[in-house]
C-alpha cells in the first residue's frame, strides 16, 4: 500500500519542511493495524518524492477487526485486498503520520504552508468502486489532472477481464494541506468501505476536512453517503450541516431580493434581455449557470432555436424546485430531451460545462467571495469557453433609488459585493483580455441620472483567430 507525493518546486527538498519528515531519514510509525514507513526515493533541488508505505499486519487485522469485512464468502477475513490497496487504512496513516501537514501547520516555514506548489500524488493500487468515471468525477471538479491505469484481474488469464483496481496519479498546483485533505476524504469514498465503526464523530471529521470544498462539490451526496458507510441518519445530518440553508431559507432570501426590485419588474426585464441576446448569438446549445428555480430556463424553452438547454446549480434543492416549477416530469418526451439538469459547482473545473455555444450567468458572481470568484473566472472562461457568455450583476450605484433598501445594505443577504459600473467594466475588460474574448456592456432597466441602470450586463464573445 504505497502513496508517493512529488514536487518540482524549487528547491524541491522543501517538501521535507512541509511534511515534517527529513529527506535523509527513514522513519517508521506504529499503527493499530501495522506500521507506516516514510522515506524519500528521490530528493534534490529539482525534484523530490516522499513515499508513505503501509505494512499491514494481515493476521492482526483478522484478530482486531473480526467480522467487519463485507465480502460474503467463508474465507473473506483471510482472503481479501485490505493489506494491499489504498483504503481507510491509508487515510488513518495520513492523519497520524502527516498530521501537521494535513492541518497546514509549520513552525519552521509558515509561509511555505500557504504557497501553492506543483504536486503529484500517486497511489500504486486504488480500488475504485464506480470505475474510472466516478474517480474522475471526484477529483477533476477539484482542479486535478487525473491519470488512471486500470489493472486486469490476472495477467495469465486476460479473459477474466478488468478489475476495480487502478494505479492513479493526480496533479495540481496547490498547497500541500489541500492535497492531503482531498486524499484523506476521497480514498475511502472510492473504496466504499471503512475498517472501523462509523458514528457521530465521523461527521465531525468530514466537516473538518471537507467543509471548505465539499459544500460545493457536484458529487457531494455520493461522497457523504460513502464516507459515512451509507448510514442514512448520519448522511442526512452531515448534508444538512454542509448545506447550511434549506429550501425555506432559499425561498425567503430570493423573495426578499425580488421585493426590493418588484416595483420596476427588474427580474423579468433582465431575463427577457438575456434570452434575447442568447438567441441573437445564434446559439443552439445553452447552459444556465446558477439556474436557481429555473425562470430563465422557462424562457429559453420557448425558443425553438435552442436544441439543448441545461440548468446547473450547486444546490440540489434549487434544482428540485426548478424541475417542479417547469413540470419536468409531465413534459412531452421531445421537450424532456431538450432540457437537462445537473448539480455542480462553478468554482471547480468540470468537463460537463464544456462544449456549449452560450452560457448565462444571471445574478451569480456577486454571491462569490474573491477566491471563489477567481476560480470561477478560470472555470468558465479558460476551461468551459462557451462562444458567448451573458453575465449580469447588480449596479450598486442604483441602490439609492430603492426606497425599501436601507443605506449601505446590499440587495440580498448573501451578496459578497455589489459593484459600481466602473468596477464591473474594469473586471469584465480584464476577463476579456486574459481569456481572448471581446465584451459589450448593456444597461438593464430604467437609467437613472448619475446612477445608471439597476442591473448591468456584459456580453462576452470569444474572439475568432
Amino acid at each position: 500500500m504505497l502513496l508517493t507525493i512529488t514536487t518540482t518546486y524549487s528547491p524541491a527538498t522543501d517538501l521535507g519542511f512541509l511534511l515534517h519528515k527529513h529527506p535523509e531519514r527513514l522513519q517508521s510509525f506504529e499503527l493499530a493495524y501495522g506500521q507506516a514507513h516514510v522515506f524519500y526515493p528521490e530528493a534534490n533541488r529539482k525534484k523530490c518524492t516522499a513515499a508513505l508505505l503501509l505494512d499491514v499486519d494481515s493476521v492482526g487485522l483478522v484478530r482486531r477487526y473480526h467480522g467487519q469485512v463485507r465480502d460474503n464468502f467463508a474465507l473473506a477475513e483471510y482472503v481479501n485486498d485490505r493489506p494491499y490497496v489504498a483504503s481507510s487504512f491509508m487515510s488513518v496513516a495520513i492523519a497520524k503520520v502527516f498530521s501537521s501537514a494535513l492541518s497546514g501547520k509549520s513552525k519552521d516555514r509558515p509561509e511555505l504552508v500557504e504557497t501553492p506548489i506543483p504536486l503529484s500524488a500517486k497511489l500504486s493500487i486504488l480500488p475504485c468502486r464506480g470505475g474510472e468515471k466516478f474517480l474522475r468525477r471526484l477529483f477533476e471538479p477539484l482542479g486535478y489532472t487525473v491519470n488512471a491505469e486500470r489493472h486486469i484481474l490476472d495477467a495469465q488469464f486476460p479473459d477474466w477481464g478488468e478489475s476495480r483496481y487502478f494505479t492513479v496519479t493526480i496533479d495540481k498546483i496547490c498547497v500541500l494541506s489541500e492535497l492531503l485533505t482531498h486524499l484523506y476524504v476521497l480514498i475511502p469514498v472510492l473504496d466504499d468501505e471503512k475498517h472501523y465503526w462509523v458514528d457521530q464523530a465521523e461527521i465531525d471529521k468530514l466537516l473538518k476536512h471537507g467543509g471548505d470544498w465539499l459544500s460545493e462539490h457536484p458529487e457531494q451526496e455520493s461522497i457523504v453517503n460513502r464516507y459515512l458507510k451509507r448510514q442514512r441518519r448520519l448522511t442526512r445530518q452531515a448534508l444538512a450541516q454542509l448545506r447550511e440553508t434549506d429550501v425555506d431559507e432559499i425561498e425567503e432570501q430570493t423573495q426578499e431580493e425580488a421585493q426590493i426590485e418588484e416595483r420596476i419588474g427588474l427580474n423579468e426585464i433582465r431575463l427577457t434581455k438575456a434570452a434575447e441576446v442568447i438567441k441573437e448569438s445564434g446559439a443552439k446549445r445553452v447552459i444556465d449557470l446558477g439556474c436557481g428555480e429555473g425562470k430563465l430556463l422557462r424562457k429559453l424553452m420557448k425558443v425553438k432555436q435552442f436544441e439543448e438547454i441545461v440548468g446547473v446549480d450547486v444546490s440540489h434543492q434549487s434544482l428540485k424546485i426548478a424541475q417542479q416549477r417547469l413540470h419536468f416530469d409531465r413534459l412531452p418526451e421531445k421537450q424532456k430531451e431538450r432540457l437537462k439538469f445537473f448539480q455542480g459547482s462553478l468554482c471547480y473545473r468540470d468537463k460537463r460545462l464544456e462544449g456549449y455555444d452560450a452560457a448565462a450567468v444571471i445574478e451569480v458572481i456577486e454571491h462569490l467571495d474573491p477566491p471563489r470568484l477567481s476560480a470561477f473566472e478560470r472555470v468558465l472562461f479558460e476551461f468551459a469557453r462557451p462562444q458567448t457568455v451573458v453575465l449580469t450583476t447588480p449596479n450598486v450605484e442604483y441602490n439609492v433609488k430603492f426606497e425599501n433598501l436601507p443605506a449601505g445594505r446590499f440587495r440580498h443577504r448573501d451578496h459578497r459585493f455589489e459593484w459600481t459600473r466602473e468596477e464591473f467594466q474594469s473586471w469584465a475588460s480584464d476577463i476579456s483580455n486574459r481569456f481572448g474574448y471581446t465584451v459589450v456592456f448593456h444597461p438593464i432597466g430604467e437609467i437613472g441620472e448619475n446612477v445608471g441602470s439597476p442591473t448591468q450586463m456584459a456580453v462576452f464573445t470569444q474572439e475568432r483567430f
